[in-house]
């Protein structure tokens, strides 16, 4: 079987990789091992206050920053978890960005270790901790994202419409045990829903996947993986994306989740592609729900890295108190080619593309502001 490792699935498709894996390759699952290993507590913190993230001094706190892909993709078919450099002097070059925080979309099963991944269970977790750490010694918040899942046997080498009950509720019992004691780690519950209604969104449904031969499985509703972070006694902030690739929040207030530790924020994902791409759409949907729970724009860009779309919509989430990161921290020169999507840099110096320059300047303003 052939699978081509894209960042979006179904829509427009922003890596080049290929995987190939053998079609003798046994897939049958294993009984899981989990480890019962926690993280030390970091000096950081961040929760929900209100309508706003305050820090461990009770400051607000909006999470400007990246997002850092590979860890969703490179460990099924190589030897390796990220693309590209994890050390801390790729971590410096971030922060001389003026961020503070970074997302790291993970892979369900190679945290898990099934289905046949390359590089998974204790290898691949004990990495992300470890990348975790690293972060946070720079004085960052992390978003843990479940970026991609699949049911049963098939491998996660895509992004299907929603998390999936057979093994996504078991992903954050374990993420969640693992990071319950750091409180600078937010959770990111399910990338980008597609494809379903809000109903699906929140309880759960069969929905169905792929293309000529297609798969139907059981969804795991948002309800269902807060309870399964919150069964560890993870007190984390939990992230929840809207339909429409998490472009589209209108139903997210009628139907938010249960949480006892109301920790909940709004995900939004924003490209100049979406169904709400506008300043219009975003004062009449976006608005409204960050007067009343903290939003954080887990991804936003352009493609073909242009700056227009993202100078616009910056400003405008700095008025209205939203949280904001850049698709992507991954180098022209390692891969990523901005006629497919937004790259942030052309190398993990952190020299900026001309999208990049508009985020890097941005952020420095801000920050020169607030001396």
């Amino acid at each position: 079987m052939q699978v081509v490792l894209r960042r979006h699935g179904e829509r427009t498709l922003w890596a080049a990789w290929t995987v190939r894996i053998a079609a003798a390759m046994a897939l049958s699952l294993s009984v899981i091992t989990l480890s019962s290993s926690t993280v030390s507590a970091s000096a950081l913190s961040i929760k929900v206050w209100g309508n706003h993230l305050v820090n461990q001094d009770g400051v607000t706190t909006r999470l400007l920053g990246i997002d850092r892909s590979g860890a969703e993709y490179e460990c099924v078919t190589t030897n390796q978890v990220f693309d590209g450099p994890s050390n801390a002097a790729s971590v410096r070059a971030m922060v001389s960005w003026h961020i503070n925080a970074v997302r790291v979309p993970l892979n369900e099963d190679c945290w898990l270790g099934i289905n046949g991944v390359v590089t998974g269970g204790a290898t691949y977790r004990n990495q992300i901790v470890r990348y975790v750490h690293t972060l946070e010694s720079f004085g960052l918040y992390v978003i843990l994202d479940l970026h991609w899942a699949a049911p049963g046997t098939n491998v996660a080498a895509s992004q299907w419409p929603m998390a999936d009950a057979d093994h996504s509720p078991t992903f954050w019992t374990s993420v969640a045990e693992t990071f319950k004691s750091d409180h600078a780690v937010l959770f990111d519950l399910f990338n980008e829903p597609y494809g379903i209604s809000w109903s699906c969104w929140l309880n759960g449904c069969q929905a169905s996947y792929g293309s000529p031969t297609v798969i139907t499985y059981q969804t795991a509703g948002m309800q269902q993986l807060v309870d399964a972070v919150r069964s560890t006694g993870a007190t984390n902030p939990l992230m929840l994306g809207g339909l429409e690739y998490a472009n589209d929040v209108s139903g997210w207030r009628q139907y938010e989740p249960q949480d006892p530790d109301h920790q909940l924020v709004v995900s939004f994902h924003n490209y100049n592609f979406g169904v709400c791409d506008s300043p219009a759409c975003w004062s009449a949907n976006v608005a409204p729900l960050a007067q009343v729970v903290p939003v954080v724009t887990g991804e936003f860009g352009e493609d073909k890295c242009g700056d227009s779309f993202d100078l616009a919509f910056m400003p405008w989430a700095d008025q209205h108190g939203v949280s904001y990161l850049g698709w992507a921290w991954n180098a022209t020169d390692g891969g990523w080619d901005c006629s497919g999507g937004p790259a942030l840099i052309e190398d993990y110096l952190g020299k900026p593309t001309t999208y990049g320059v508009a985020l890097k300047e941005h952020l420095a303003q801000l920050a020169k502001s607030s001396e």
